[in-house]
């Protein structure tokens, strides 16, 4: 290696989390509805990680995608929503998931018509549901905030890099919104956005 090589790799290069393995975009759709804007969420079907539980559209980026194309791609695939009927806004803050990936959301509006006329994926998709903004607002999710301890196996080489074995090692924090009162439970990851979104918007 030399300057040079240092040069050609970060030249042009986009920061993302270091050592991550995987990034990953949702769209956040956005609706209107008789002069109000609502949300659009999912609920994962049975057979699939995390059946059952309330999600926005999107997955795993593939190779060469930007959030996104990621986030068009798997609202086209899960719901049957065409690009065309989606106005990208713009991206919203990422969030570093605990297991080394990246979520980027994607705020956009959906078209009505193309709400009214969703294809949704059964192997993806048990249903679908709106919620009113001003609902969301008006609702607040109760935050639960967890300590996150760091677990140092017995094996850790203490002696080597010159540390005590009570050594302060720095925990982390997790927050876990939950909203009540809606047909299916909105909570963690999805709840997440919907509330920094709303918060965003005061």
């Amino acid at each position: 290696m030399n300057l040079q090589d240092v040069r050609n790799r970060y030249q042009n290069h986009v920061p993302r989390l270091l050592g991550g393995r995987s990034d990953f975009a949702v769209l956040v759709p956005l609706v209107e509805r008789n002069g109000e804007l609502h949300l659009l969420y999912e609920v994962r079907a049975e057979g699939i990680r995390q059946p059952r539980e309330v999600c926005f559209p999107g997955g795993k980026m593939e190779a060469g995608e930007d959030a996104i194309t990621c986030a068009l791609r798997e609202t086209w695939e899960e719901l049957g929503i065409p690009k065309e009927a989606i106005e990208v806004i713009g991206e919203g803050d990422f969030i570093a998931l605990r297991a080394n990936a990246m979520m980027y959301p994607v705020i956009a509006r959906v078209d009505s018509a193309a709400v009214d006329a969703i294809h949704a994926s059964a192997s993806e998709v048990a249903n679908t549901f709106l919620v009113p903004v001003k609902w969301l607002q008006a609702h607040p999710p109760t935050l639960y905030r967890y300590p996150l301890r760091p677990m140092i196996g017995e094996d850790f080489p203490f002696e080597t890099v010159q540390i005590a074995r009570d050594y302060p090692w720095g925990d982390g924090r997790m927050e876990v919104p939950v909203y009540e009162g809606l047909p299916y439970p909105l909570w963690g990851l999805t709840a997440r956005i919907t509330y920094y979104l709303l918060k965003s918007m005061e």
